[in-house]
């Protein structure tokens, strides 16, 4: 099945008309840094489709609309509702740099360093260390940047990152005050 997407300008013209449930599935810090006015917060790394389809239920004809950073999140989101059960399910394109580009209303808090941006230099620290290791302890040890090179070649082919899941679950990606997270408050999800 295909996923329904959305441009920015179109979701902006939908807001206008009234309210609309829209799930931004960055991580708290993220979403804490820039986010769409009118955005809940549902971390994709603790999506539970059938807890927020259960929420939407009373407006089962209504779209839910999920927006990420750029977009590839927001797409494995919606292939989480997919497979379970929820087809009425769009995915804003461009994500949410393409909504600040195209002018949607947004709130912007405290800068955060991206998620994207956290793995390129975890991976880039990994593959140097793995060669420096190889290079001064054991030639053995340069299989750790090997590792790490097949691990960013399958996150290439899958679009699945298991060391973006595992950054976006680190403290610092976390924010204490759960007021804005849909997943601290069930009965204001969309």
């Amino acid at each position: 099945m295909t996923i329904a997407t959305i441009s920015p300008q179109q979701l902006a013209d939908l807001s206008k008309n009234g309210k609309i449930a829209l799930i931004d599935v960055r991580t708290p810090v993220e979403f804490r840094e820039v986010h769409v006015e009118f955005a809940r917060n549902v971390p994709l790394d603790r999506l539970d489709p059938a807890a927020l389809i259960q929420a939407h239920n009373g407006a089962a004809n209504d779209p839910l609309y999920v927006i990420c950073r750029s977009g590839s999140r927001g797409r494995q989101a919606c292939e989480k509702f997919l497979a379970a059960g929820f087809a009425n399910v769009v995915n804003v394109e461009g994500g949410t740099l393409a909504c600040v580009e195209c002018g949607l209303p947004v709130v912007r808090g405290k800068k955060a360093m991206s998620l994207e941006r956290q793995v390129r230099i975890a991976a880039g620290l990994l593959v140097l260390v793995g060669a420096l290791l190889g290079w001064l302890v054991h030639p053995a040890l340069v299989g750790l940047s090997a590792f790490v090179g097949a691990g960013l070649i399958f996150a290439g082919i899958t679009d699945t990152c298991g060391m973006g899941m595992m950054l976006a679950r680190m403290p610092w990606n976390q924010v204490k005050e759960a007021s804005n997270s849909c997943c601290a408050k069930q009965e204001d999800c969309p």
